[in-house]
């Protein structure tokens, strides 16, 4: 097969962070958080994205909860993912690293969701009943782009309220109103729930380009709207793109959950895959490659439906229950779409170059990444260097692309597969 020679690269991403992350929270949760009373019990919103540092900042606000006399636990706030079941959430949760032995406090989760309120234009308030029961609830997200819908509010703190606590229900409440109106839902939703004066705090993470932890602050709930605007325009600044913006074939090695609550983040794709929504202009690749499905999204592959071609490892991989709950709660069912399923990776390259029907192959633009989380490094083609040359540090010299006798990619070979925490 004739096919351009590859360069390993990296990106130059800003990389200002928190270097103590424990510190730092310890004397936000000193400053701004609100008179907590002995023996009240506090709930602490935990969901299913991977979140770097999400296990020590956690157990950091449970042992201070702790050491003022609160009981503090964990709930599963994950929407539909889980399966949308008890059990199906717990093993999210230990996935990431979360156990009642090395948190310190109980882990629950449950499906089952009550109404505790309506907005001023009829949108219910849905809350998890345990959190409800508590003395109090500590919304706890990261803020970034979100992978449907565009707004002054995407992912962050008021989404966790809206999605997270309201789970499944609160979850098809929202998408019901379409990506061309969801910010604004989430606004008015999450707003309308903080009037209830249940939440007493938010705590907003902002990560960089590297996913480490960039921004970490304690917000009352009287500033949670306004500063998660703000915050998530600090996210963009942060938000790690390929330096590249088109492409004929772009391969990914690795999707999942925890990369993206689209298995593959569809702001770096350039696809959406939403009936009815133009694609974005730009990024735009030709044809898109997923070769593998992370254990950590326990068989969840919702966003398949975003690539074009896939090996048959990864087809034997999905859980369809969880996959099409997941799409069916967002509505997004063209995510779950399965893409033409080659026998391994070889295969899939050889096929994808097919598909494009070009006259010279070693003239096609292509990338290779590990996942649409980890950008920092990639492959490229050597004819695309020209045009980023300022933008990145080559690390190796022009390769040929080559296979092993399982028709494996030589470059994802023997390289660690990032899995948060």
């Amino acid at each position: 097969m004739k096919f351009p020679e590859m360069i390993k690269v990296q990106q130059c991403f800003a990389n200002e962070k928190i270097d103590d992350v424990s510190s730092h929270l310890r004397k936000e949760l000193f400053l701004h958080l609100p008179s907590v009373k002995p023996a009240d019990s506090i709930a602490i919103t935990v969901g299913s994205r991977g979140i770097t540092n999400r296990v020590e900042i956690v157990k950091t606000l449970v042992d201070y909860l702790k050491e003022i006399g609160a009981h503090p636990f964990i709930i599963g706030a994950m929407g539909s993912h889980g399966g949308g079941t008890e059990e199906g959430q717990m093993d999210v949760l230990h996935s990431l690293g979360f156990n009642e032995g090395s948190i310190g406090c109980p882990i629950r989760t449950s499906s089952k969701v009550i109404e505790v309120g309506e907005t001023k234009n009829g949108f219910k308030l849905f809350c998890d009943e345990q959190s409800w029961e508590s003395d109090g609830i500590i919304v706890l997200n990261r803020v970034k782009l979100h992978t449907a819908f565009k707004g002054k509010n995407e992912s962050g703190l008021l989404k966790m309220i809206t999605v997270g606590l309201g789970k499944a229900k609160g979850a098809n409440q929202l998408h019901r109103q379409g990506p061309a109106n969801m910010s604004e839902t989430v606004q008015e939703v999450g707003a309308g729930f903080l009037e209830t004066g249940k939440v007493l705090a938010g705590i907003a993470i902002v990560e960089n380009s590297f996913d480490d932890t960039a921004y970490l602050e304690v917000l009352s709930p009287n500033q949670i709207v306004s500063r998660e605007k703000e915050l998530l325009l600090k996210s963009k600044e942060y938000f790690p793109m390929l330096p590249v913006k088109d492409l004929d074939l772009l391969v990914v090695h690795m999707m999942g959950k925890n990369y993206s609550g689209t298995g593959m983040d569809t702001n770096v794709l350039g696809r959406t895959k939403i009936l009815g929504v133009p694609e974005p202009e730009s990024p735009c690749f030709s044809r898109i490659a997923v070769l593998d499905l992370d254990h950590a999204s326990h068989g969840n592959a919702t966003g398949i439906g975003l690539a074009d071609l896939t090996t048959e490892r990864l087809f034997q991989k999905i859980d369809r229950k969880k996959t099409y709950l997941n799409c069916i709660t967002s509505t997004y069912v063209q995510r779950a779409m399965i893409p033409m399923i080659l026998e391994n990776e070889m295969e899939v390259v050889e096929t994808a170059v097919e598909s494009l029907a070009v006259e010279d192959p070693t003239q096609l633009r292509v990338a290779f990444i590990e996942n649409t989380l980890n950008l920092e490094t990639l492959y490229i083609s050597e004819n695309v260097l020209h045009e980023i040359k300022d933008q990145v540090e080559v690390l190796t010299r022009p390769e040929p692309l080559s296979f092993n006798e399982q028709g494996e990619i030589s470059f994802f070979q023997n390289r660690k597969v990032i899995i948060d925490e």
